[in-house]
Order: structure tokens, then sequence, then C-alpha cells
């Protein structure tokens, strides 16, 4: 749906609107974030916790719900961007980190939890014969590219249109390119800051989501220099889509054609099954990268995969790996004991069960007020997108979607007390903490809602 111009100016009012209500409601946050701003870009240290006109800031957060220092209270789908599993401030993780910490927090030698934690990801996760521990998702995948080059001896990597890896140089390709800078074809990239190498773009082979040919022919084009293919199962930029299952194939059996290294980036999907995206599926990568859920809160992400490759790994090889609070005992313990947590029957089951009925639901009512949109969904992790386009399949149909929907979408709910991502990339998450009576109660926020933007606005 294009709006023409009275439309886009109620859509724009209706903005303006939010925003006033935003502002009288959340003033010690305009203040904090006032004084922010003199010391940070943006008033904070993470892009992905700005929110237009600003944050507001958090005193507490308990459960599934989070509170800020205006005294509102919030239903919270973010739940740090998939992190938090197990709600805020579970018990379980509160009392395995009260007894680490009166023990010390970090040493320059090993302790057990990683050992502990290790095995569990070893034994659960296909693809991981050994892993190594890092402190955030962007090292995991440096890490991971690092270790594929060494072993197979080539320099570039493939990476996918809209795919989001971290922040390091070589995945900073076509991860947001705006609607004016796609091209039918991906490769060579769109930059993501001005002045970056030249050289990136040479380095880095950007290919199509759920497009074969286009896959085959790059691939094979490039096949003597390539060292690996980095990818989410399933994609967070698109609202957590589930690839093709015949398309994941296609990757894995051509990877293994050519000898190149296919690595999964399961550092947000991990958490839709015990083993991951790749059990889900059934197709098992030559290595994984993950984050978010194995550090219970805390920082801890880990790459890992086969044996061979990890002997690359120093002190076993060539490749040199460090972190001074990489694999620390707070985090490691916070880690075990939300994967141990996790093992409970019908853990994950549940989470799904509730994805789909928040989605399908959304859906209906959406239909119902002739708004356009479409849902995706799997495990406890769902997103959505105001598009007439029909289902989102790559990065082009997110692109095209109605941001300004979106925008009005998520300060109505925000309104409403219920806290989506901010983002239309992105969408929100479930928790062991949500019930039927949240997921009932957002349905009821969401109809009021729609009908209100189909009334003013459609």
């Amino acid at each position: 749906m294009k709006h023409n111009i009275p439309m886009q100016e109620k859509l724009n009012k209706l903005l303006e609107e939010q925003n006033k209500n935003y502002l009288s409601n959340t003033k010690n946050s305009f203040t904090k974030h006032k004084t922010a701003t003199k010391v940070m870009p943006g008033g904070n240290t993470r892009t992905t916790q700005w929110m237009d006109p600003y944050p507001f800031f958090v005193d507490k957060a308990e459960g599934m719900y989070i509170y800020d220092i205006d005294e509102n209270k919030y239903l919270d789908f973010m739940l740090n961007a998939t992190t938090l599993i197990l709600g805020h401030a579970n018990p379980k993780i509160m009392s395995a980190l009260a007894n680490q910490i009166n023990d010390g927090t970090v040493y320059s030698v090993p302790t057990d939890g990683q050992t502990k934690l290790a095995n569990i990801l070893v034994d659960r996760i296909p693809s991981m014969e050994k892993v190594r521990f890092t402190n955030s998702g962007t090292e995991a995948t440096m890490m991971a590219i690092m270790a594929a080059r060494s072993f197979t001896k080539k320099t570039k990597i493939a990476k996918f249109e809209g795919g989001y890896h971290g922040t390091h140089e070589h995945v900073s390709v076509s991860v947001y390119p705006k609607k004016d800078d796609l091209n039918p074809e991906t490769h060579p990239g769109v930059p993501e800051y001005s002045y970056q190498p030249p050289s990136v773009l040479e380095d880095v082979i950007v290919l199509p989501y759920n497009d074969k040919d286009k896959c085959e022919t790059l691939i094979t084009k490039f096949k003597n220099d390539l060292s690996c293919i980095i990818m989410e199962p399933i994609v967070s930029n698109f609202g957590y889509l589930p690839l093709d299952i015949d398309f994941l194939e296609f990757i894995r059996n051509i990877t293994e054609e050519l000898g190149i290294v296919l690595i999964f980036d399961e550092i947000q999907s991990f958490r839709v099954s015990k083993g991951g995206a790749q059990e889900t599926f059934g197709i098992t990568p030559d290595m994984t990268t993950l984050g978010k859920i194995i550090g219970g809160g805390l920082p801890a992400a880990a790459f890992g995969g086969r044996d061979k490759i990890m002997s690359y790994l120093s002190p076993e090889g060539p490749v040199y790996q460090a972190g001074t609070l990489s694999g620390n005992p707070i985090a490691m313990n916070a880690g075990y004991t939300t994967l141990k947590y996790i093992e409970k029957p019908g853990f994950f089951e549940k989470l799904h069960l509730q994805s789909e009925k928040l989605m399908l639901e959304m859906k209906k009512i959406a239909s119902k007020n002739k708004i356009p949109f479409e849902v995706v969904f799997e495990g406890g992790m769902f997103g959505f997108s105001f598009t007439e386009n029909g289902p989102i399949k790559n990065y082009n149909d997110i692109a095209n979607s109605e941001t300004s929907l979106f925008k009005e979408f998520f300060h109505s709910m925000l309104k409403e007390n219920i806290y989506f991502a901010p983002s239309a990339f992105e969408a929100g998450f479930m928790s062991s903490e949500h019930t039927e009576r949240e997921i009932d109660s957002t349905l009821s926020a969401v109809e009021k809602v729609f009908k209100k933007i189909s009334k003013k606005s459609i």
C-alpha cells in the first residue's frame, strides 16, 4: 500500500500525537536522555537501545515486565533481543550469580564452568565437536570466519543481503541497504558506512536469500577464493523468517561439493530448540556461532564446529584468539543454569505455540481492519511487517514494507504498556514467564490499536 499525501499526513499527525503522549509519560527519562547525550553518541552505548524520539530508562525488571524511572510498567516482548529466555531476574539465575560473585568475578586461568557449558553445547548442537567462548556475537562470527579462512587457505567470504552478523568489517556489507541502493544483482554489495575500504566489497560476495539460481551462479564463480558462507537459518532482519528447507539444503550441498565452510549464525536462533535451528531443520553446517541465551543474561558468546577446523585455533594452530573476559565464570554459570533449565519437556513447544497464537490472531485482526500485514514465527521468536506484497521471502520485501505504519503501531502499543522491538527489521520474543493471560491482553491492545489506525489513516 502506497499512501497518498493526505493519508501520510494523517499518519504523521498520529505519530506526533503519540510522541507528545510519550513525552508527558516519560519526563524523567527525557531528562536522563538529555544528560546522557552529553557523554555518549545518541545518549546510549548501543544503537539497538535507541527508539524515536528517545528511549525510556529502566529502573528495574522482573519476570516479563520492565519498569521505567517514571513508574511505567511494560510487558516486555523485546527481552534484550532474544537473550532473556527465562525472563528478567529469574531466581535460579540470580542465585547462580550470587554464588559465583562471592568467589570472584574473573581469573586469568580457566574454571570448570567453561567445560560444563562447553559440554552442554557440544552434546546438543549437531555441528559442534569443539567450542570456544567469546564476549559477544560480533567476536564469535569474526573468529569463526578467521578459522574458516585458515582451514581452507582461501580469503573471500560470502554473506546474504540483509544478513546481520555483528559489526566487524567483513560482515558490515549490505546489512541495511536503503531501498534506492537495492539492485537485482546483490553483488557487489552496499557499504554500511561512509569511507568503508573498497577492498571489503571485493572480499565479500553478497548473495540473495531464497534464490538458488543466483546463488549457484555467484558461488560457482568465486569457488576458488571462497573460504566460507555465513548465514542465519532464521533471518533476524526479516522478522525471524525461517528459510525454505530446500534452499538451506541447496546451500549445504553446494558448500560441501566445493569445499566451502558453511557457518550457521545461531546467535539468536539457538533458542528455538535444544540444538538450535540446525536440529529443527535437520541441516548440519560446518561451524556455528552462538550468543544471547548462552550467557543467561550476561555477556557471553561462542563459536565452534568440526574438530579439524577448530584445531586451527591457538595454541593448537595459528589463529590467535583472546578476550580478557571471555569465558568468565559469572557468565558461564548463568549460561549453564539457563541451558539446564530449558531441558524441561515441552519448554520450546510452549514458546512456539504462544508465538503462533499471537501472530495468527494479529493477522486476523489486521485483515478485519483492512491493514496490510504479514507474519512469521518459529519457536519463541516472531516477526511481522506492514506490507501488501505477500509473504516475506527476502530483504527487498522488508525494505518495501510500510515503516510509517510500523512506527504508529509501535508507539500506540507502547502507550498500551506493551514493548515490542522498536525497529521494523525485528519484532519480538517469548520467555518462560509469558502466559496465555499476557497473550490475550496483548491481542486486546492490538485490536484497539489496529481499529484506531484503520479508522484514521487507511
